[in-house]
């Protein structure tokens, strides 16, 4: 099976196709007449639908987009699109577990290699957060600048990690080393996703403009005042 082909049928999962009516009687009596024009034309939109998933899909098995509603999975993060996104009230609680440990630490509680942007340097401060059983924590935190500088890192394997809801058009594909990332521009409110796949309102903030990509399997959330050429090249220098 092609990647094209594997992407098709990933998406068909979530469209909301309705079950098929049981036509046998009118096909029976319709046998040997010409189709209808209308469904020659049904037959042409949805040739026109697989054209247009092609256009706007990036050739990666990362990427599952819902056209009825506007959301796109994307190296373990989902973006909702929304004419206006509710602002979170009051302070974000921290994400599951969380807690500060040095560098070093953090490198030995998580599954991946933690990776520095050499633009950036050694970090302020690291955080790891949501201990599976085995006390192996499932996101890493690195923070610049105060905090208002920040790359997430995730296990790429894993489901969704966060959730972002952004207004149109909102997210865009870019490339980081050739390959494809979402940059998304501007405020936008940002959720934790648990291991259930529960979106957690109440770690729900207002992120900054943040680029995402994958590398070698692992999922990154670089976010702050950034312009987008600044974000990628930051993402470029990941050592």
């Amino acid at each position: 099976m092609g990647d094209l082909e594997r992407e098709l049928r990933d998406l068909s999962a979530w469209l909301d196709t309705p079950d098929p009516p049981d036509v046998t009687a009118r096909v029976r009596v319709r046998l040997g007449t010409p189709a209808p024009r209308r469904r020659r034309w049904r037959s042409l939109a949805a040739v026109a639908l697989v054209a247009l998933l092609v256009a706007v899909l990036p050739p990666t098995r990362g990427a599952i987009a819902d056209v009825v509603t506007g959301l796109l999975r994307f190296a373990g993060v989902s973006i909702a699109t929304s004419p206006s996104p509710t602002p979170p009230g009051g302070t974000a609680s921290p994400l599951p577990g969380q807690r500060a440990v040095a560098l070093d630490e953090a490198q030995r509680s998580v599954r991946f290699p933690i990776r520095l942007p050499a633009m950036l340097g050694t970090p302020e401060q690291v955080l790891v957060a949501d201990p599976d059983a085995t006390g192996r924590y499932r996101v890493a935190t690195l923070l610049y600048d105060g905090g208002a500088l920040r790359v997430d890192a995730f296990d790429g394997h894993l489901d969704l990690a966060f959730h972002k809801e952004v207004t149109p058009p909102g997210a865009n594909w870019v490339q980081v080393n050739g390959d494809f990332a979402v940059w998304v521009d501007g405020p936008h409110v940002l959720s934790y996703v648990d291991r259930a796949g529960g979106i957690r309102r109440e770690t729900a903030r207002l992120a900054g403009s943040t680029l995402i990509w994958q590398d070698n399997d692992v999922s990154y959330r670089l976010e702050g005042t950034l312009a987008k050429a600044e974000a990628i090249e930051i993402a470029r220098s990941l050592g």
